[in-house]
């Protein structure tokens, strides 16, 4: 890239750019071009912001329609057709086929307004103060999401001491057996643990920044349990693992759980446009009028792109079923591509469309990263020490730019450690 704009202007806060050095100028479907028109299977999807790939038609055609019939943008939180119709549809496709109850609350337009709002909601309902949150857990850059997250280099930028968190450790993180919820009980039953009773359990069912570590159905629904023992609400945060990554539309679906809350954004408006969403059981809605809320709070493109793929995806299995299909052929090339590494030094982690290859070195998966990118395929790297090659395509994706993506990253990768084996 010959562009010294960017660097002579934005901030150094810039991140994503560093790693992919390119002018982007369009995209479309599995597919970003950049300003020369070469192609990038895109394996990021806005962090899972695009679960429906880049300029989805079915989606489009929805939002521009309503553009040209000078449908109403921006209303705070005033009553409009675009969000009656989205709540119906979110209803109607999604919370009863589910047998799900719940009311709705439209937070700031980002995943972390969403847990800012949970985290205040659990403290007002339980009148403490010390959320529980959990080893590798990101959930947000503001300052109340960021106290329950643990990255240090994102921490210290805030400048500030962040309190009213504790953190317990994740299913399975303290070996084998795994005795992290005896741990917890122990820990929060005893009041000589000078662990203050919490307000409430704030958890990723997959910890998508954290190193796609993945929580079991018996360690939440031990968790759950817990929850209601101490009488307090078990969050879950479906913000990046949630509309579908995991393969069913909540991350939760499959594990016996039921949370009181559910924290949802990033894919939720179907297009890429900012907007979240707070599920909560309706003996939780103790909120008096005005006493969260937020300027952007009512994007109804937002709310017309959520209507259009919802009921383009999630009015039948079919779309999900599809998903179970595409899930098992990524994990078995992942599984394939462990042979490459020395036995034992590559894992395939993760759930759904939300997996990776753990290749133990964080210097390794960024360069596997950049030589993907370097042939034409957009993939991150996630994890505590960034060791995790991180697929997140578009649930949408075509088999054949499916299968093409995942040769790229393998011939990728024979690159990278033909190039290490040299260097030795």
């Amino acid at each position: 890239m010959n562009d010294s704009t960017f660097a002579e202007y934005e901030s150094n806060v810039r991140s994503y750019c560093r790693s992919f050095p390119a002018v982007f100028r369009k995209a479309s479907g599995d597919l970003i071009y950049d300003e020369a028109g070469n192609p990038y299977l895109d394996f990021l999807s806005g962090a899972s912001s695009l679960n429906y790939g880049h300029n989805n038609g079915l989606i489009r055609q929805e939002i521009t329609a309503y553009l040209q019939e000078e449908g109403i943008v921006h209303s705070l939180d005033m009553y409009t057709a675009a969000k009656r119709s989205f709540i119906e549809d979110f209803v109607t496709h999604i919370l009863k086929p589910r047998g799900l109850d719940y009311k709705l609350q439209f937070p700031g337009p980002a995943g972390t307004n969403a847990v800012e709002a949970a985290m205040k909601l659990a403290r007002k309902v339980t009148g403490r103060t010390n959320i529980i949150a959990f080893t590798n857990a990101f959930h947000g850059m503001s300052l109340g999401a960021l106290s329950a997250t643990t990255d240090p280099v994102k921490r210290s930028a805030a400048g500030i001491s962040l309190p009213g968190v504790t953190f317990m450790p994740y299913c399975g993180s303290l070996g084998s057996p795994d005795t992290t919820l005896e741990y917890m009980e122990k820990t929060l039953t005893n009041r000589g643990s000078g662990v203050e009773p919490p307000a409430g359990f704030l958890v990723e069912l997959v910890q998508g920044e954290g190193g796609l570590n993945t929580a079991t159905s018996e360690w939440l629904q031990g968790l759950a349990s817990l929850a209601r023992r101490l009488e307090v609400p078990l969050i879950v945060d479906d913000i990046q693992a949630g509309c579908g990554r995991t393969g069913t539309f909540f991350s939760f679906e499959e594990m016996g759980i039921t949370p009181d809350i559910v924290c949802l954004a990033k894919s939720l408006s179907g297009y890429g446009l900012p907007m979240a969403l707070v599920l909560l059981k309706r003996e939780l809605d103790v909120w008096q009028p005005g006493e969260h809320n937020g300027t952007f709070r009512g994007n109804n493109l937002g709310f017309v792109g959520a209507s259009a793929a919802i009921r383009n995806y999630w009015r039948d299995r079919r779309f999900q079923e599809s998903l179970a299909v595409k899930s098992a052929y990524i994990r078995q090339t992942l599984q394939d591509l462990c042979t490459l590494f020395p036995e034992g030094e590559a894992v395939v982690k993760g759930r759904g469309l939300m997996l990776g290859l753990d290749v133990k070195h964080g210097l390794l998966a960024e360069t596997i990263s950049r030589q993907a990118f370097t042939n034409g395929l957009i993939i991150e790297t996630c994890g505590r020490s960034d060791q995790v090659v991180k697929l997140l395509p578009p649930l949408t994706i075509s088999d054949e730019n499916l299968k093409a993506g995942l040769g790229i990253l393998r011939r990728s990768m024979e690159q990278v450690l033909e190039d290490t084996l040299l260097s030795v």
